[in-house]
């Protein structure tokens, strides 16, 4: 304990607090975790999940390759943090290895290595080196985010997040970590340079650096001997100076990690976890569990959700989103206000670098507040068998497409042309497919809608389910489970009908834009069908937003507290950026989006079932 000095003790203690704060909130969750959940968990580890998390740790954690792929400033200032602080905690771990010989030496050395030995800058030339070069890799990064925070549109963001107390103390304190850093190596550069220096070894303190020789490389070794030819020989030699710096740089680390648990970053550590657990295959539902706590504390609140949010950009309306929304619902303090107010369009998700399941999250936190049941609330389900027709082939419209005639009666003239026979399972009325419902947190009272439909279907022995309304078919194809019936999009079925020949249409030279609906593309993935169907009859001309980056209608259903106004606005910003692609009419596959786009539209906007059945 010789060589033991008391400014290592922040860093200790902050290290201890970190560790066990980490261990009872991680051992906590994952005792909440259904049995199911834990068995995917305990199954996958001898399996290629565990390789396939440890590569996507490397390259997501680390790397942060979703984040440079985006904003090549924003993924070079998160790797420089991540990528860059492992680097030189490795490298440091590496150079005392080599030093002593393998042996075992207080961690406080391994922390704060140039204070205890003074490497010297031709013996250890390389590890000086690596560690300069590294440190001045995460410098820029500081001087990155510093501009992220207070100029946020010269890396690329409209918009950063707004900070939490504990957000706050924590990145002030990762700010001062490495100036803090340099300054301390430098100080003992510059002390070493102007006066000579001991190294600590296992047995003694030995005389081995002479006054001008100095220590560390190219950054804190010349920054060291500025400091000895510009300071006062007094104020080099006094030791307070020198261990104040290093004082600094301690508290920094420990009040960093004590605040980390606290604070936006404790992703660094969670997003570990939480990505072993998604290649287990655990997934949100539309219940609150366990496993949506590693989901919400690994946002990182990097803000990347907030500019491609179109309540913002097109409604004005700020505060709701997802970054704010993760960040409400993990402190507790969530609000209807702000659960609500959500397109669900699944921009911001398709956006997070992290993958976080934002709108499974969004869902859940609205199932709390469902309407209790009554013997009398389901009554108007019974006996509602209206169907009409025979046919292997069904043909659900969904609510939204029975408001929107036009794409029924477009349907009716495919089918006949076609010479398919159809079972029309709401043409005469019926049940809603109960997306709606689910999407406002009645996953009970959707469910009851779901049993019903599921039971009319398989009553009718059809084999083929097809739905114009991509809402629906999201429903049917994740919560229906119809085994032994094919569910399709009508632009699937099109595109088949097409390809089969069945369908005669005339060619010509009318240009068409599409508009991808939120549900069908992101939502269901897909995207070539229905431009393939376009491609039979015209000329496709892209919009800028498109495929799984493209704008949502603003009609949402999912978002229970916008106003009319709203909508109209965001419609109105989809519409204008259609029709600049100069094409002759807009096209889309959705009876909503439909809808809300020709409200603002200045060109005429058709669903896909309406312009294949005019080229007939």
């Amino acid at each position: 304990m010789e060589h033991f000095r008391l400014f290592v003790l922040p860093f200790y203690a902050g290290a201890f607090f970190l560790l066990i704060t980490l261990l009872c909130k991680y051992i906590y969750w994952f005792i909440g975790l259904s049995r199911e959940q834990k068995r995917l968990f305990w199954r996958s580890l001898p399996t290629r999940a565990t390789w396939k998390s440890v590569v996507e740790i490397f390259n997501e954690s680390l790397l942060h390759r979703k984040i440079w792929r985006t904003n090549p400033l924003l993924g070079y200032m998160h790797t420089s943090f991540a990528l860059g602080w492992f680097l030189l905690i490795s490298v440091g771990w590496l150079e005392t290895f080599v030093y002593f010989k393998g042996e075992s030496v207080p961690l406080y050395v391994d922390i704060f290595f140039s204070y205890y030995v003074h490497p010297i800058f031709e013996r250890n030339f390389n590890f000086s080196l690596i560690k300069d070069a590294l440190l001045l890799l995460i410098l820029v990064g500081v001087v990155l985010a510093l501009f992220k925070r207070l100029y946020s549109r010269i890396m690329g963001m409209k918009r950063t997040t707004k900070h939490m107390l504990g957000d706050r103390v924590a990145l002030t304190a990762l700010w001062l970590i490495f100036p803090a850093r340099l300054l301390a190596e430098s100080l003992t550069s510059a002390e070493v340079w102007r006066f000579g220096g001991y190294v600590w070894t296992l047995s003694e303190n030995t005389q081995l650096i002479p006054p001008g020789i100095g220590c560390g490389s190219f950054l804190t070794g010349s920054l060291g001997q500025w400091l000895a030819d510009f300071l006062p020989a007094r104020i080099i030699e006094a030791q307070h100076v020198e261990l104040t710096a290093w004082w600094i740089y301690s508290i920094a680390l420990g009040v960093f990690f004590v605040a980390l648990p606290f604070s936006r970053y404790m992703h660094i550590f969670t997003e570990i976890p939480l990505i072993f657990l998604r290649n287990a295959g655990l997934r949100a539902a539309e219940k609150e569990s366990s496993f949506d706590h590693f989901q919400v504390d690994a946002c990182s609140r990097c803000g990347i959700c907030i500019d491609p949010c179109q309540l913002q950009s097109g409604a004005g309306i700020q505060g709701v989103q997802s970054v704010y929304f993760l960040r409400d619902r993990r402190y507790g303090r969530l609000t209807d206000a702000v659960a609500d107010n959500c397109l669900m369009c699944g921009r911001c998700q398709q956006a997070c670098p992290v993958g976080i399941e934002q709108n499974t999250l969004r869902l859940n936190s609205r199932v709390k507040r469902a309407y209790p049941d009554s013997p009398n609330r389901y009554a108007y389900i019974q006996g509602k068998d209206l169907s009409t027709g025979e046919g292997k082939v069904g043909y659900f419209a969904g609510c939204m497409t029975l408001l929107t005639p036009k794409i029924l009666r477009a349907m009716e003239q495919i089918f006949t042309a076609a010479g398919e026979e159809v079972w029309w399972a709401d043409k005469n009325g019926g049940v809603c497919c109960g997306r709606p419902l689910k999407l406002s947190g009645e996953v009970d009272a959707a469910r009851k809608m779901m049993d019903f439909n599921k039971n009319l279907f398989r009553q009718h022995g059809i084999t083929t389910l097809v739905t114009s309304c991509p809402i629906c078919l999201k429903v049917f194809k994740e919560d229906y489970a119809l085994e032994g019936i094919e569910v399709l999009h009508h632009s699937e079925y099109l595109q088949r009908l097409l390809a089969e020949g069945r369908l005669k249409l005339r060619s010509g030279s009318e240009t068409f834009t599409y508009h991808d609906p939120c549900e069908l593309g992101r939502g269901s993935g897909i995207y070539e069908a229905p431009r393939e169907v376009i491609a039979a009859l015209g000329v496709l001309k892209e919009p800028a937003e498109t495929r799984e980056h493209a704008l949502c209608c603003g009609s949402s259903l999912a978002n229970t507290a916008i106003d009319d106004e709203g909508q109209r606005r965001i419609g109105e910003q989809v519409a204008m950026a259609l029709a600049a692609t100069g094409a002759d009419s807009i096209v889309t596959a959705c009876p909503l989006c439909k809808k809300g786009i020709a409200r603002e539209a200045t060109l005429p906007v058709y669903d896909l079932a309406e312009i294949v059945a005019r080229a007939l």
